[in-house]
């Protein structure tokens, strides 16, 4: 079975779908690995580390796909990208079904059996291939990089000759797995870290962090799977009344609230963020489905009174060393959960199987996916 891996072409990806250790894996099970010359680039792995693994390189995309079985990346293909697909074959990657409506329509059409890591089940069997997690993981420990770099102040309290620095004060707003991993990364900094989330249940897990939770008079919002559900216009009202004044007091607010395949909730007014002092900082990681705060532009940081809003674009692909390696271990454990004996074997009776599937034999199949296709 032939596995291809192209660059990938979106202008801001950085991050490659095979590294040389998961290929080595892959052809260990008797898979026939092909990288695009290239490819790792962008993640600092050059063509020479691919080729050691037992990978064969090919200079041209069209030469690389037109035979492939399996086709690995990251971001979902473009339109010139899927008419290179042979009928037939599977793809992995992020499809984004939301916002990639028409893709997902192509490959249908094209007979491709598609599959979108951000649908995978949230079972135990498939944390090996969690990808939306690896990846959350890394834009949350660098979202307060990216906050500290901007902000004015020291984040650890200093006790100097001059005087004592009071310590940063740094909010965070979700406590999913890149919330959590914020909460981590600002505490280990030094700065007085709360957080919240509309789940009571991570309460515990904000503390053992050294987070404070702050909890608001409102009802619990837990959904399936331990992401939250999406919220009712009026319960999001009520929340952003109840925070506002949370978000006034911080110096660093990170907002890490989606909901997979929707848009992304808003927590942060306009209003809230006027009231906010000047030299504070705000990293909104949900730019790009929307946003959490009412004024950030997605790709671009905004000045509004002296309060910098961060809404840069695909945080993980900002440290792609780190994410293609973890990325490209949940891409292979997927694969090789889908291949036996040497070749795809399609069980839809499998949880993981049919959860991550989204277009198969020329339909969409996947119906979260049929449903916000159909309503784009």
């Amino acid at each position: 079975m032939k596995v291809a891996t192209p660059k990938e072409l979106a202008h801001d990806e950085r991050r490659v779908a095979v590294v040389p250790d998961t290929a080595t894996k892959l052809i260990a099970a008797k898979l026939e690995v092909s990288v695009e010359a290239g490819a790792g680039a962008g993640a600092f792995i050059p063509d020479e580390a691919y080729e050691k693994a037992g990978a064969r390189l090919v200079t041209h995309a069209a030469d690389l796909v037109n035979d492939a079985d399996v086709v690995l990346k990251v971001q979902a293909p473009m339109p010139s990208e899927v008419e290179l697909l042979p009928k037939g074959s599977a793809l992995i990657s992020f499809l984004q079904p939301a916002t990639q409506g028409d893709i997902v329509k192509a490959l249908a059409r094209r007979g491709v059996t598609a599959f979108s890591l951000e649908l995978l089940p949230r079972i135990s069997r498939a944390q090996s291939m969690d990808a939306l997690s690896s990846q959350a993981s890394a834009a949350g420990y660098k979202a307060v990089l990216m906050a500290g770099e901007r902000l004015g102040k020291f984040f650890p309290m200093m006790m100097t000759a001059a005087g004592t620095v009071a310590p940063a004060r740094v909010l965070v707003m979700g406590a999913g797995v890149a919330g959590l991993q914020a909460i981590a990364t600002a505490r280990r900094l030094g700065a007085v870290v709360s957080a919240y989330d509309v789940r009571p249940a991570v309460k515990e897990e904000v503390q053992s962090l050294g987070g404070t939770f702050i909890e608001l008079a409102l009802e619990t919002q837990e959904g399936e799977g331990g992401y939250a559900r999406e919220q009712s216009e009026e319960f999001l009202r009520k929340q952003r009344e109840l925070i506002g004044e949370h978000v006034a007091r911080s110096d660093v607010v990170i907002t890490t609230a989606a909901v997979p395949g929707r848009r992304a909730p808003l927590l942060v007014t306009g209003d809230m963020v006027k009231g906010m002092r000047p030299g504070s900082v705000i990293v909104d990681l949900a730019s790009e489905t929307g946003g959490n705060v009412e004024l950030t532009e997605a790709g671009k940081d905004v000045d509004v009174n002296g309060v910098t809003i961060i809404g840069t674009r695909n945080v993980p692909s900002t440290m792609p060393l780190a994410t293609s390696q973890l990325y490209a271990r949940n891409v292979a454990n997927l694969l090789l959960h889908l291949v036996k004996d040497g070749a795809i074997n399609l069980d839809f009776a499998d949880e993981i199987t049919k959860g991550a599937c989204v277009t198969h034999d020329g339909e969409i199949v996947n119906e979260r996916a049929k449903q916000v296709v159909s309503a784009a």
